[in-house]
């Protein structure tokens, strides 16, 4: 079992470290093979829109950077899991980047599913999802468009398993774990 860690954080937070570092050990701790990356270290420019990656060179942004590893990196996991702060609702500028950057893993032709138009797989192998977003305070409104975007998104990417939590500063970590825990059970009877 394969596990990608995206790690979105704009900077070191000691509070969002130690969560991190407890996932990683939770993980290994079920035998996952874990490829962490700190998205703030590598050099991914953001997707042009050009759409080669379906035309031109399928399958592969033709900006060659860390962001065509990333994307090899996420097909060949069975979870990804994304660390972001939450702003105004969505993705770190970091992770947005990566997402974006997945484009290449999806072909340029559509299918229904659940009575929604979607592009159709071009990898066979397709991860589960596990957001976790990081908020300074408990706030309701930015939670719930979160959850909402990683649904959309984990849809798009045919994520057989999916799920987004929030973590605040001024939260119970065993409550936040629990989720966590009950969410990660899921994906393990998937895999």
């Amino acid at each position: 079992m394969k596990a990608l860690l995206l790690n979105g954080t704009l900077e070191q937070d000691s509070d969002i470290d130690k969560i991190y570092s407890s996932i990683v050990d939770k993980l290994k701790s079920k035998g996952f093979e874990i490829d962490s990356i700190i998205l703030r270290d590598l050099n991914v420019a953001a997707c042009q829109g050009c759409f080669d990656c379906w035309v031109k060179n399928p399958g592969e942004c033709r900006t060659a950077d860390d962001g065509r590893e990333v994307a090899k990196k996420m097909v060949q996991s069975n979870l990804i899991i994304h660390f972001t702060p939450i702003t105004f609702g969505g993705y770190s500028s970091e992770l947005k980047k990566v997402i974006d950057r997945f484009l290449p893993t999806i072909l340029p032709f559509f299918t229904k599913r659940e009575g929604e138009t979607h592009h159709l797989y071009r990898y066979q192998n397709r991860a589960s999802i596990i957001a976790i977003g990081f908020l300074n305070n408990q706030d309701d409104e930015k939670e719930l468009t979160f959850k909402e975007l990683v649904h959309r998104n984990s849809l798009n990417m045919g994520a057989p398993i999916h799920d987004a939590i929030t973590f605040s500063k001024d939260q119970n970590e065993s409550e936040f774990f629990d989720k966590f825990n009950t969410i990660l059970e899921k994906v393990e009877v998937k895999i």
